[in-house]
């Protein structure tokens, strides 16, 4: 089975690369791929509890982030770093999700057979 890792870079509502990203994975792990997604910078601003892209004029994908486990896309990692620069907390998260450093981030990354970023 090959490994692949997904990192979202960028806020939400700016640009649809997340949507992109997120579907890639989902179609990804449907063909049995073992998928993990990283959330860095801004990106962690999209798994928010609260988000409304509808007001933002972009259509829900917000929700499809709460179908991951269907997908058995079971890793999900968080930047430490960029949780404290965004002054976020765990308990924010409107998904499960590990908070981690960015050097298990990079074990993740070295461990990996693809990495795309988004």
């Amino acid at each position: 089975m090959k490994s692949l890792v997904i990192i979202f870079r960028h806020a939400p509502f700016g640009t649809t690369s997340t949507r992109e990203g997120l579907d890639f994975a989902m179609l990804s792990a449907s063909f049995e791929q073992q998928v993990s997604l990283v959330f860095t910078n801004e990106a962690v601003l999209h798994l928010l509890v609260g988000q409304t892209p509808e007001q933002a004029g972009s259509k829900d994908y917000v929700s499809a982030f709460k179908a991951l486990s269907l997908y058995d896309i079971d890793t999900v990692l968080v930047c430490a770093v960029s949780m404290t620069t965004l002054g976020l907390q765990p308990d924010d998260l409107s998904i499960p999700a590990t908070v981690v450093t960015p050097e298990v981030i990079t074990q993740t990354l070295q461990a990996a057979d693809e990495v795309l970023v988004f």
